[in-house]
């Protein structure tokens, strides 16, 4: 499988399909929906700000005159908002055949979201907890349904202080704190899986990473602002383990796609393998105790 160039032309047809990209105004989110859109998906930009959100619609349009696709608010940063938007996207469909949580924020300034949770955390691992609970009945009674978690290389570095999710009693480190945010996906991702086997309505639960590539998530950070032009991929290939992840017709539970080149930096997606920590069984189930607890958010499965 490492070896096969895997790109959007081996995606199916998506025609009748209804796809929600979370953080599509730009970067992997922006790419994959522009992708599925010309597949024929209807696509649901869920997006924070409506007026870039737009404006990247009209851009679809160009592309992809008989696109279908729609702009809704959704900041994950805020709970409220997550239910909004929930409530809003059923009144509306009656079906949901693809999830791709995608949004995210990267070592940012220290700062917490609406509900109190440290920003990175919050925005990236809770925010989308809680989405992907709240949708669940929508994806549970779509068949072929599938939720794609957004990780990154930077899972490495993730080591949750479970007793200071907040990062209240320890000096802020941006790098760190972004590095167990994207632990948590995949302790996310993993757990949902383990938690949905057995389940004829289940969805197909699969992860991603993008390895290197140049997007405006990395603003924060001056490393990569130098070093993106010489190990950066393009956003186009950046976003293809997304993808793959999505509608690969071969994928199972808890496969986790990203590029197939050196340290998964670039490359054509393949499935890879993450670090032993983000495989403790016993530290995922306990993310995701803590996450129902603090979201308020019980997964009907």
């Amino acid at each position: 499988m490492a070896t096969r160039k895997w790109d959007h032309t081996n995606i199916p047809d998506q025609n009748g399909r209804v796809v929600i990209v979370s953080g599509a105004t730009s970067g992997l989110g922006k790419e994959a929906a522009q992708v599925l859109a010309g597949k024929g998906a209807t696509v649901v930009l869920a997006i924070r700000n409506r007026e870039k959100g737009n404006k990247v619609a009209e851009e679809i349009k160009q592309s992809h005159p008989e696109a279908s696709i729609e702009v809704r608010e959704l900041d994950l940063a805020s709970l409220n908002t997550v239910r909004t938007f929930v409530k809003g996207f059923k009144n509306q469909y009656d079906r949901l055949d693809l999830l791709i949580n995608n949004a995210g924020v990267m070592m940012c300034p220290y700062a917490k979201t609406e509900d109190g949770f440290e920003i990175q955390m919050g925005v990236n691992h809770l925010g989308h907890f809680a989405l992907t609970g709240l949708l669940m009945p929508q994806l549970k009674k779509t068949e072929g349904s599938r939720i794609v978690a957004t990780s990154s290389i930077a899972h490495r570095q993730g080591d949750i202080n479970f007793d200071d999710l907040n990062w209240e009693e320890r000096d802020y480190k941006t790098g760190q704190a972004y590095g167990d945010s994207k632990i948590a996906n995949l302790y996310f991702a993993y757990e949902l899986a383990r938690k949905l086997v057995g389940n004829p309505e289940a969805p197909l639960v699969t992860a991603a990473h993008p390895g290197w590539t140049s997007t405006d998530l990395q603003r924060h950070s001056t490393f990569f602002k130098i070093l993106n032009p010489i190990f950066g991929q393009s956003v186009e290939r950046g976003t293809l383990p997304t993808l793959r992840a999505a509608t690969d017709e071969n994928a199972q539970p808890g496969d986790y796609f990203g590029p197939a080149g050196f340290m998964e930096m670039k490359g054509y997606p393949t499935v890879v393998d993450s670090n032993e920590r983000s495989k403790d069984k016993e530290k995922a189930r306990r993310l995701w105790a803590m996450s129902e607890e603090l979201t308020g958010i019980q997964y009907n499965i």
